[in-house]
């Protein structure tokens, strides 16, 4: 079973966008394996069973957390999965599909649950309908018109669902990544401001725990004058930035002097610019990538 791990934990954090709540619905959906084995319960093809287990598992996850993300502070964002030289995490965070991304995981808040399960395995996946119809536990031409209405939803709000970049521009993206660290670091608008797309927009998550802004950012002197008031500020209370693969976009850690996580950035880089920056630093959502830093946490946190 151990083999599909990092493909469950892909499907499941399409699902949730949390880290710690994908790593417990695997490990439920392989506790049902063994439970119905157990039973005498012959499974003729694993891979199904467990797809469909942590499909379902997803479903019933987000029902309940719906309710919580109504009542969120500010914008909300997944939990970020990082990969970098001195933060490898487990195999499944490397092997995290390409299209989980922080703008995509947003975009599939839009949708109902059922929706977002089609929507998920189809587009990010790569799911046949008979495989759909299966996980879901819907017809195949159900699973069609699900699968057509997300996307038409998805479109009346004016969402565009964008390919992975592949690997050759993902190298620029990682250059380009160096470049608006070093121009964010370094205080230099004016190469901060030729790196960013017109319609640049910063989305930030505190979750009301951390210093983050109440609402996306937009307009491309405003969010490079953001960005470097932020890193300076950060600067001067000994935080530091570490290159990463955010959500498998290039990104980085930022810590303080004693290594603690303070946030994650992940950027969206669409055409050799930077069309999105996405900061989380809401504290719960970091704790899986280690201690974690209180100098951006508001009073009483």
């Amino acid at each position: 079973m151990a083999d599909y791990r990092p493909l469950l934990f892909s499907i499941a954090y399409g699902m949730t966008g949390s880290v710690g709540d994908a790593e417990d619905i695997v490990q439920d959906a392989f506790l049902s394996v063994t439970r119905a084995q157990q039973a005498g319960t012959e499974i003729l093809e694993l891979k199904a069973y467990l797809t469909t287990s942590v499909t379902r598992l997803g479903i019933n996850y987000l029902g309940s957390a719906r309710v919580r993300r109504e009542s969120y502070v500010g914008e909300w964002l997944p939990e970020p999965v990082v990969v970098s030289a001195d933060r490898p995490g487990p195999a499944e965070y490397a092997e995290l599909a390409d299209s989980l991304s922080m703008a995509f995981l947003v975009l599939l808040e839009a949708l109902s649950p059922v929706e977002r399960a089609v929507f998920l395995l189809r587009e990010a996946f790569g799911y046949g309908y008979p495989d759909l119809a299966a996980a879901v536990g819907k017809s195949e031409t159900n699973c069609r018109q699900i699968f057509a209405r997300a996307r038409k939803h998805l479109a009346a709000e004016g969402h565009e669902v964008d390919s992975p970049p592949p690997p050759a521009r993902r190298a620029e993206g990682e250059e380009l990544a160096r470049r608006f660290f070093a121009a964010t670091a370094g205080g230099d608008l004016d190469a901060l401001l030729a790196m960013l797309a017109p319609e640049v927009v910063f989305h930030g998550d505190g979750g009301g725990k951390a210093r983050a802004i109440g609402t996306s950012l937009t307009g491309l002197r405003r969010v490079a004058q953001l960005l470097i008031g932020g890193f300076r500020r950060t600067g001067r209370v000994g935080v530091s930035l570490q290159p990463a693969l955010v959500n498998g976009r290039p990104g980085a850690v930022l810590s303080d002097s004693q290594g603690r996580v303070a946030s994650v950035l992940e950027l969206e880089i669409v055409d050799g610019a930077i069309r999105a920056v996405h900061s989380v630093s809401n504290p719960d959502k970091l704790s899986h990538l280690g201690p974690v830093s209180d100098v951006a946490l508001l009073p009483g946190n």
